[in-house]
């Protein structure tokens, strides 16, 4: 599998998202090869936040419109780690492979001991990646709470990790 390749659709949805002055998150669900759902972060410009509408829950939504109903064949990528609310999610819905970009200090559930949990979620082995892309979705990061007009999560611990953390050195 290509986790690059798809690691920049999902960096699209992100880049989607910081253009309409939302928290620059995207994912997209592949199946054999193909993307077969998207989300990008909604719910995070204005005065109204959702916190709820998480580009993993919209993408997931649009995957159960779809035929396919074995989903465990299926890859998530999102250009941040899933927060505890979408990691529950995917994991219902039957994906057990996860791949992300940038960690979730403050929110990220994929540490999460699957081991001590209800066989609804820890019942199913998952195979997680992580940074994938890692210094694009920073970047997107960086931009998101470096502009003043962005309000959401602005004093947050994941705020001053992102405006303090460094890009990879070149390989």
């Amino acid at each position: 599998m290509n986790h690059s390749f798809f690691m920049e659709e999902a960096l699209d949805e992100a880049r989607q998202a910081l253009d309409r002055g939302e928290f620059p998150v995207g994912c997209v669900i592949v199946h054999a090869g193909k993307i077969i759902a998207t989300g990008s972060r909604q719910g995070t410009a204005g005065d109204l936040v959702s916190e709820t509408d998480h580009a993993e829950i919209l993408a997931l939504k649009q995957l159960e419109r779809s035929a396919l109903v074995d989903h465990s064949r299926l890859t998530l990528y999102c250009t941040l780690e899933p927060c505890l609310m979408c990691f529950g999610a995917i994991l219902i819905s039957g994906i057990r492979h996860i791949v992300f970009a940038y960690e979730d200090v403050m929110g990220g559930g994929t540490r999460c001991d699957l081991g001590r949990m209800p066989p609804l979620y820890g019942g199913r082995p998952v195979i997680l990646v992580s940074h994938i892309l890692r210094d694009k979705s920073l970047f997107l990061f960086k931009s998101f709470f470096s502009n003043p007009d962005n309000t959401y999560w602005k004093d947050s611990l994941l705020a001053a990790y992102t405006l303090s953390a460094s890009f990879s050195a070149p390989s």
